[in-house]
């Protein structure tokens, strides 16, 4: 099964220097049938504004996973960490038994990212930060940015604490990748920049799709090229908090 969710069928949030919408429900965002997919809480789609971004707030027992599709996004944290993740590359945030943060736009122009709720195998663990940068180029197919899969994160994908893994991949105009959703699992794939179809199904910016059951996905990109996002994830969703 695979449910397209057009861009336009979001939830909504405006608040001036953040324009954000919401794959899933969300501060006053509910909707029948969007309360999460597999172990994905959250998926949601943000503007921000040059000069302004959240101050410090609390996260405990979830992994955030922020990928930047355009600008940048500066984080630091209580636990020391600081760093600039820029469009393309992704951070990952295992909030544990509690972080406190902040996430600047410290840009000229706005910055737009994906950020992605997954609800952790273990709760109460240390909590942690990492950021790195992805190759840029297309013809690479999907890359594996970050996974609870212990080969996987050796193989440099960040490390998550959840049966999931993050992918991403960029298509030249007209290329065609695959991907497999093994039997058991689901997906979500979300097209952060140009146009896709999907098994014969055509996905714009910022649209997704909902992946249910074992599927090979055949992905073609569009006449000006795509960049698509990609979680993979054990079918249940296990009770955290945020």
């Amino acid at each position: 099964m695979i449910e397209i969710r057009p861009f336009a069928s979001l939830g909504r949030a405006e608040h001036g220097w953040l324009s954000a919408r919401h794959h899933f429900a969300f501060g006053a965002y509910r909707e029948a049938g969007r309360n999460g997919w597999g172990r994905i809480r959250v998926w949601n789609d943000d503007a921000i504004a040059p000069g302004t971004g959240f101050d410090p707030h609390p996260h405990r027992d979830m992994e955030i996973v922020t990928f930047v599709r355009q600008g940048a996004i500066s984080h630091r944290d209580n636990l020391g960490n600081q760093g600039r993740t820029e469009a393309g590359d992704v951070q990952v945030m295992s909030a544990g038994r509690g972080i406190t943060h902040a996430e600047y736009n410290l840009e000229p122009e706005t910055t737009t990212l994906f950020q992605i709720w997954i609800t952790p195998d273990q709760r109460g663990i240390a909590p942690s930060w990492g950021s790195r940068a992805f190759p840029r180029e297309a013809g690479a197919g999907f890359v594996t940015l970050a996974s609870g899969r212990d080969a996987e994160a050796g193989g440099g994908a960040l490390p998550l604490n959840a049966d999931a893994a993050v992918l991403a991949a960029r298509l030249a105009a007209g290329e065609a990748t695959t991907a497999t959703i093994g039997a058991g699992r689901l997906g979500y794939l979300v097209v952060a920049r140009g146009s896709v179809t999907l098994n014969g199904e055509s996905l714009g910016e910022r649209d997704a799709a909902a992946i249910e059951g074992a599927e090979v996905l055949a992905l073609v990109a569009g006449g000006e090229g795509a960049e698509l996002v990609l979680v993979e994830t054990a079918p249940e969703r296990l009770a955290a908090a945020a």
